[in-house]
């Protein structure tokens, strides 16, 4: 809502009022299409509405702007009366101003500060309020230290309120001392706990230790037993060498001996006594005469 229009001295520009409330522009916005309004305004008729209120032109919240600067300066020179002008405030100033000014305003209308008062009163005459509410609150005049109000001066007892505050701090005593049982017990039970904790640590510990060796007892095995399996197949590789040497020299001597036979069939067929004996006996020292390595396993 805005500014009531009756508060203003002097003619006021047409197109500084609101167009939806008719009153004086309070924390404008204004539409594309130049209308202006007060903030509060056009909020609530945005939503019911997705139109301008004046031309009925489509707008929304994303495209309301703040007032032109010389339309803004227009309206903060306005000059108006207080709004406490009715309980005898005489001070016009200007729209730019005035919210200061009835901040502070002698004439405004302030709750009293007692709790429990609920009387509004002029800022002006709060203290000689003050001094006569019947919420005030004072001590005792007999010493008792109890803070009281007017309105129970005759109400009030010494020696009630003393056990009263006595029985507060028997209370507040039992509930201190209980207060520190309990704490106690709680930094026992934590003590306790860590203490635990810490055997339950170093037990831990000895078991990774021992764990750790015995991982690397079984590595040094592991590769002992790599070492071992490595020489084997060695080992291995030298039999297959040497079987497959044997079997090269096997075949040899096989086809020397088919040669033999082959020759002494030759020459029985002949009847050359000189030639048989001759031949396979050379075949037979070239082969004594030949080297041979057999490794027995």
């Amino acid at each position: 809502m805005g500014y009531d229009i009756e508060r203003f001295v002097g003619y006021v520009n047409e197109g500084l009022l609101c167009s939806i409330c008719r009153d004086v522009l309070e924390d404008p916005l204004q539409a594309p299409c130049e209308h202006a309004f007060c903030t509060a305004c056009i909020h609530g008729w945005l939503v019911h509405h997705s139109n301008c209120p004046e031309d009925r032109q489509v707008i929304d919240v994303s495209v309301l702007r703040p007032l032109y600067r010389y339309m803004k300066n227009d309206l903060n020179r306005l000059q108006l009366h207080c709004k406490n002008r009715e309980y005898g405030c005489e001070m016009v100033c200007s729209l730019e101003s005035i919210d200061r000014h009835e901040r502070e305003c002698e004439y405004s209308q302030i709750p009293c500060s007692n709790a429990g008062c609920t009387v509004q009163i002029e800022r002006r005459n709060l203290d000689g309020h003050l001094a006569v509410c019947e919420y005030r609150s004072r001590e005792c005049p007999n010493g008792c230290g109890y803070t009281i109000l007017s309105a129970e001066d005759t109400q009030h007892n010494c020696v009630a309120e003393l056990r009263t505050e006595l029985e507060l701090l028997r209370l507040k005593k039992e509930k201190y001392i209980f207060r520190s049982e309990m704490i106690c017990r709680v930094e026992e039970a934590k003590h306790e706990m860590e203490s635990r904790l810490d055997s339950q640590r170093r037990h831990m510990v000895q078991k990774e230790s021992v764990l750790q060796n015995e991982i690397e007892e079984l590595k040094s095995q592991m590769s002992r037993v790599m070492s071992d399996v490595r020489s084997l197949m060695a080992a291995e590789r030298q039999h297959r060498q040497e079987l497959e040497q044997a079997e090269l020299e096997k075949r040899e001597l096989m086809e020397l001996l088919r040669g033999l036979q082959k020759d002494c069939r030759l020459s029985t067929a002949e009847g050359s006594r000189k030639t048989t004996n001759f031949r396979p006996l050379t075949r037979l020292e070239s082969a004594k005469r030949k080297p041979r390595e057999v490794t027995v396993i």
